[in-house]
């Protein structure tokens, strides 16, 4: 018996099932090719992606300039490891540095890489710099955080999924609630070597915190001599209409965590910028990644940074931010109880009387609209930078049509 193009899906899905480890619960999807803001799976049908892989594809699938330089470098050389010197690594970090305002960049592959990475930048610094007794070093944490999935940053949650069954874990961090500057200010003591900080957090289901927190956060740490470290791992590079999440108060962290759309959607590339007092404290043996810097990323990473330097991926964002917020605002009373939007990125609170968030994401999965749901009634949105307006209202039309 022949197989339909309708059965292709449920096969793949069943493979993937059988044989990939269960530690995702995707949307029954199966997608096959991309470009811009639409996905087409493997029976034909289109949807409109709102989730832009966490905000991995700021910047689209595909982009063009971004797949040039992408193309360009795989001709020419791919990987090299730190052990030698390759001809992307420093255009690429000079430009970042320059973007970001610091001196020093350390290369690395992953969010999580980049947040263990801080973690080991500032304890170093605690310890050689601020002069705090040896293993004795804490770093300030908020409520609610999300930093990754490794055994240290899982350790540091509070989300039971993500902590519950990994230890023993790492000492040497303290709780916070998240947007009570009071409360980090009371948290540090002698061995404080810095607060680790998501400005706005989104795996909580995109949370704000109060105006002016991050500027009194930086007060904080710049009175107590500790390191303000910004995860800026999905707040960063255009989502939220600014090119860091920071830049909503003018603040300047000592340390910024990037990754997610500095790999362009195509690779994984993520990094640790700070100044030569801060990251000047790593020295040669004590750090580094095989594909870390490897000149295929640093190709596509001096694309990305290139392209934000012109502004126009934040200034798209901040417009159609205030767009996709009216638009989202209309459905509170009606099916949704919040919303919460900065640029491009929206968490909306689901009513339960309409369901849970994972149901709404399947109804809108049916009507062509990728989403997705976390912490049960919230649904997140963060299309990538390059949508339009009509299909932002789009968008906004079919969830108002499955809440109905």
């Amino acid at each position: 018996m022949s197989t339909t193009v309708d059965d292709l899906g449920a096969q793949l899905i069943a493979a993937e099932g059988a044989h990939v480890a269960h530690n995702y619960h995707p949307l029954p999807v199966v997608a096959a090719r991309a470009e811009g803001v639409w996905v087409t799976d493997v029976e034909g049908k289109r949807y409109l992606d709102l989730l832009s892989a966490y905000s991995a594809l700021n910047f689209g699938h595909g982009h063009p300039a971004i797949l040039a330089a992408a193309r360009e470098q795989l001709e020419r050389l791919t990987l090299t490891s730190r052990a030698f010197h390759n001809d992307r690594l420093g255009p690429f970090a000079t430009a970042l540095a320059q973007l970001c305002g610091k001196d020093l960049v350390l290369p690395m592959n992953t969010g999580a890489e980049a947040v263990e990475t801080g973690i080991k930048v500032a304890r170093a610094w605690g310890y050689r710099t601020k002069g705090i007794a040896s293993d004795a070093a804490t770093i300030v944490v908020a409520n609610g955080n999300f930093h990754g999935r490794t055994t240290t940053i899982v350790g540091f949650s509070d989300d039971p999924t993500a902590h519950d069954d990994f230890g023993p874990y790492a000492p040497g961090f303290v709780h916070v609630p998240y947007g009570d500057a009071d409360a980090i200010a009371a948290a540090i003591d002698e061995n404080t070597a810095a607060v680790l900080l998501e400005p706005i957090q989104g795996e909580a289901g995109v949370v704000i915190p109060p105006d002016g927190f991050l500027r009194r956060v930086r007060e904080i740490c710049t009175e107590n001599n500790v390191l303000f470290i910004a995860d800026e791992i999905q707040s960063g590079l255009g989502r939220v209409g600014e090119t860091f999440a920071c830049d909503r108060e003018g603040v300047v962290p000592d340390v910024y965590l990037l990754g997610k759309a500095l790999g362009g959607g195509i690779l994984p590339l993520s990094a640790v910028v700070a100044n030569e007092d801060v990251l000047g404290v790593i020295r040669p043996g004590e750090h580094g990644s095989t594909f870390g810097g490897n000149p295929l990323a640093a190709a596509v990473g001096l694309r990305v940074v290139e392209m934000l330097a012109s502004g126009e991926f934040q200034t798209r964002a901040k417009a159609l931010g205030e767009h996709l917020a009216q638009g989202l605002e209309s459905l509170v009373g009606h099916g949704v109880t919040a919303v919460r939007v900065a640029g491009l990125w929206a968490g909306v609170d689901i009513d339960p009387a309409a369901g849970r968030g994972r149901e709404i994401a399947e109804k809108l999965l049916a009507r062509g609209v990728l989403v997705k749901d976390t912490h049960g009634q919230t649904i997140r949105i963060a299309p990538p930078l390059t949508i339009r307006a009509t299909e932002i209202d789009w968008a906004i039309e079919q969830l108002r049509h499955v809440l109905s």
